[in-house]
């Protein structure tokens, strides 16, 4: 089955459903009929990346640096029937876009792998007015997506099947609001999440956040708006993040036993670095001195060194100071301190998994009072991985 056969299932799905006496006749008078619309935004998905990382142990590999791209634009173009006030029927087209990875290992090698996702969707769609242009609504239906994905590897890495695809029927939901400018036009602002295959075995969640406009055929004068109550919402079960299985190298005869976590100790920045800065200070090389010491004994795999920051700054400052903070933490452990270049790896998350809680500090403006208030998110980690 195809996308072509797919939307033509729908279609004849919304026109069956339109054919039967769902509306009264005072529905019939107050903006029913057909309409067209199109979103665009952003769509999110998780990248696994312990998940990758243990495939390639289990192979035999050491994963030294992981990046990904789990952001993209996506899109929607749908056509509707408007039932009566509170209930519609949508069905349309999406594209969700493309998300990647890129992972590289000891032994020397890299291990790619992207997705692209589109597909069609039908939803029923229930909406609640709150006043005279505006209303929320929340949709649930199902969505036949078509996922490719792509794998490749160099060096010692070595991809057995590079392009598995699958096209499957999952559900979606999402919630969103609605601000009508006049009878025939107007705006929607939405979160949806797509349920799909990965095409490698597993199913997981893709969101999209998006802005969009519909157009209404034929459409008439609105009555007063009334304070009304719409039925109990669908209930929707959100289900587990996404996790790709990444296809690599077969297995060595004995399974690797896996790693687990043997140690994990967190530094503030402001102790290993002036503000703003990326150079190990005198104190941070103490530090890190004695932390290097106190594993000489230990029968470690890999030390991760992870650089966070606070909310201050663009994001891309952010993700450029973070990085350089680890990396000059790594460089500093394996010359000033003697550990293996070949076990240490770097991450770089900049603010995005802040210790602070929403409303602890307040403001934008870089004064020194918020600058203090978010020391704790400004730090570096350091964890430890082995077996036992």
């Amino acid at each position: 089955m195809n996308l072509k056969r797919a939307s033509g299932t729908l279609a004849l799905a919304v026109i069956a459903a339109i054919a039967s006496p769902l509306a009264s006749a005072q529905d019939r008078d107050w903006n029913t009929g057909w309409y067209l619309g199109g979103n665009v935004g952003e769509s999110r998905a998780k990248i696994a990346e312990a998940r990758i990382r243990n495939g390639l142990l289990g192979s035999g590999f050491t994963t030294s640096s992981f990046s990904d791209d789990h952001r993209d634009i996506g899109y929607k173009l749908f056509g509707g029937y408007q039932m009566n006030r509170y209930f519609a029927l949508e069905a349309g087209y999406f594209d969700l876009g493309k998300f990647s990875f890129n992972a590289t290992t000891v032994p020397a090698g890299t291990l790619n792998g992207s997705l692209k996702l589109r597909g069609a969707n039908f939803d029923l769609v229930g909406t609640l007015p709150i006043s005279d242009g505006f209303s929320a609504f929340a949709r649930v239906g199902a969505n036949y997506a078509e996922v490719k994905d792509s794998f490749s590897g160099s060096g010692a890495v070595l991809v057995r099947n590079p392009n598995p695809k699958k096209d499957e029927t999952n559900v979606k939901y999402g919630v969103g609001l609605q601000y009508a400018f006049n009878d025939a036009l107007a705006m929607r602002a939405e979160v949806e999440r797509y349920r799909i295959n990965d095409a490698v075995g597993n199913k997981g969640d893709i969101d999209l956040v998006s802005l969009g406009l519909i157009y209404r055929f034929g459409a008439k004068k609105s009555p007063p708006p009334q304070r009304v109550y719409a039925p109990e919402p669908v209930a929707v079960v959100v289900a587990p993040e996404p996790a790709p299985v990444i296809v690599a190298p077969p297995p060595p005869p004995a399974a690797a036993p896996m790693p687990v976590r043997l140690r994990q100790v967190t530094f503030s920045a402001d102790s290993l670095f002036d503000f703003d800065k990326s150079e190990v200070k005198a104190t941070g090389r103490q530090h890190l001195d004695k932390f290097a010491s106190e594993l000489r004994d230990t029968n470690y795999n890999a030390i991760i060194v992870t650089g966070h920051t606070d909310r201050l700054g663009s994001r891309a400052y952010n993700h450029k100071l973070a990085k350089r903070r680890a990396e000059a933490v790594k460089v500093y452990m394996v010359q000033g301190t003697g550990l293996p270049a070949d076990k240490v790896q770097t991450r770089e998350v900049e603010e995005s998994q802040p210790v602070t809680k929403p409303g602890d500090c307040v403001g934008k403006k870089a004064t020194k009072k918020l600058i203090a208030c978010l020391q704790p998110d400004r730090r570096v980690e350091i964890e430890v991985t082995g077996t036992k």
